[in-house]
């Protein structure tokens, strides 16, 4: 391996540790607080993005699944032909993006608006158009992408990780979510075995 390779691999570690102790300066209580009693209380939550933040987003509504939230991903392709269905009146929708103007989010903001869903967005740019639509919008912080043209989605989507990580712990607390009832959905691997304390 080239030195400028190992360098790299340290680099990239740093930058994103170093992301994620400045993403605490831009944690608004306020909001945070407005998304997690949105989450404890939505029948339905949807989540919704392009790209990696797309592929985030499968992710945090697997994080609700898996504290008895129900939740799906709409793809941004299947929501305008029909997917925006599983969302009702008074559920959820969480839309990322980093810039705040993918352009095939704009028309499914439209339709949650139109059903009474309410919409979080994460997103850097909190004058964007999916920002002013949003119901709460919570702060993405990004110093820098890992690679050396600071273009990959690297950095970014550890940071839109954590902010969903947090909202999970938090949505924990709220609905009192208990160990036990985790155990029952997730009998499987080492975790459904220390859980319902079988042997491994």
């Amino acid at each position: 391996m080239k030195p400028e390779s190992l360098k790299a691999i340290k680099d990239a570690y740093i930058i994103e540790r170093d992301c994620i102790d400045e993403m605490i300066a831009y944690i608004d209580d306020a909001q945070f607080a407005k998304a997690v009693d949105l989450l404890s209380g939505a029948p339905r939550i949807g989540t919704c993005g392009c790209g990696h933040s797309g592929i985030i987003c499968q992710h945090m509504a697997h994080l609700m699944c898996c504290i008895e939230r129900p939740a799906r991903f709409i793809s941004p392709a299947e929501a305008v032909h029909g997917a925006t269905g599983f969302l009702q009146s008074g559920d959820v929708m969480i839309f990322a993006s980093r810039g705040g103007k993918t352009k095939e989010l704009l028309p499914i903001v439209d339709i949650c608006k139109a059903k009474g869903v309410s919409i979080i967005t994460v997103t850097e740019n909190m004058e964007s158009p999916l920002a002013q639509a949003a119901d709460v919008v919570l702060k993405q912080h990004v110093n820098k992408e890992t690679d050396k043209w600071n273009a990959q989605g690297t950095t970014s989507t550890t940071a839109l990780c954590m902010i969903f990580h947090a909202l999970q712990a938090a949505v924990i607390e709220e609905t009192g979510y208990q160990a036990e009832q985790f155990a029952l959905i997730h009998p499987g691997g080492a975790v459904g075995e220390r859980l319902n304390n079988k042997p491994l």
